[in-house]
């Protein structure tokens, strides 16, 4: 053990390289990391877009498939559209539902770099949208194609990463909190539970919330909707039978 140290206080100076070294071995793996996810991000990109321009060629009819794409009654533009919609729907599926949020809250984090470039892909996809009873030339099909296939592969990315993450960016505190409005959300729509019960956890809900996620607009009216019980409304006795008038001075009775 002496000669241990003895070793070491002669050649203290090594320390310093060799955690130098040790560093850029831990930062190169990091980076290497960092470039095969972008590369297998990119190969998954140029897989569906070669898929989405098989599929356009085949439908169109094969030779001279192209020119024919944006023809009248192609059912190409349908099928994007429809692809398109469909993304639509799981990312509402999403924003629309306070459950989801509370869960995956990195859904509703433009911060995230990957829910931020699903956002992006989402504008640029919804802006080549065509107009209803619009035909796209075989130029804007192509453009409109790929957007919506960047939108796809960026969604899948973000919800991938949303769902493993799940609250892991909130404090302890927050994560608490979290749990908290997620328990107070199964009694707020609760159909057993009474009216006032159900109001007071989703107020508390809310607050719980407050600072942590925002739901949009459209989150709290369906919340609302599922938190809102009609109340009994009160009931009133039908009015009591008059009690037979006495009879007038000098009237006989029947």
């Amino acid at each position: 053990m002496q000669d241990f140290w003895s070793f070491a206080g002669d050649y203290w100076w090594l320390v310093f390289p060799l955690f130098g070294m040790t560093m850029g071995a831990i930062n190169a793996r990091v980076k290497h990391r960092e470039i095969s996810a972008r590369r297998r991000h990119k190969e998954q990109l140029e897989l569906l877009r070669a898929q989405g321009g098989a599929m356009a060629v085949s439908s169109a009819g094969g030779a001279g498939g192209a020119a024919q794409i944006a023809a009248p009654g192609d059912d190409t533009q349908r099928r994007i559209v429809a692809a398109h919609d469909e993304v639509t729907h799981r990312w509402l599926e999403y924003e629309l539902d306070a459950a989801k949020l509370i869960s995956y809250p990195a859904m509703s984090d433009g911060r995230q770099p990957l829910t931020a470039a699903f956002l992006r892909a989402k504008k640029v996809a919804d802006n080549l949208r065509p107009d209803d009873g619009e035909t796209l030339s075989a130029e804007r099909m192509k453009e409109y194609r790929d957007a919506v296939t960047d939108y796809e592969v960026a969604f899948d990315l973000a919800e991938r990463d949303a769902r493993r993450v799940k609250d892991a960016a909130f404090t302890a505190d927050e994560r608490k909190r979290l749990d908290t409005a997620k328990k107070l959300l199964t009694v707020a729509t609760d159909q057993a539970a009474t009216p006032n019960e159900r109001q007071l956890a989703y107020r508390r809900v809310r607050e719980e919330l407050d600072g942590l996620i925002l739901l949009s607009d459209d989150a709290v009216e369906e919340l609302e909707k599922k938190v809102a019980l009609e109340l009994p409304r009160e009931r009133t006795n039908p009015p009591a039978s008059a009690p037979p008038s006495e009879a007038a001075p000098g009237s006989t009775a029947p």
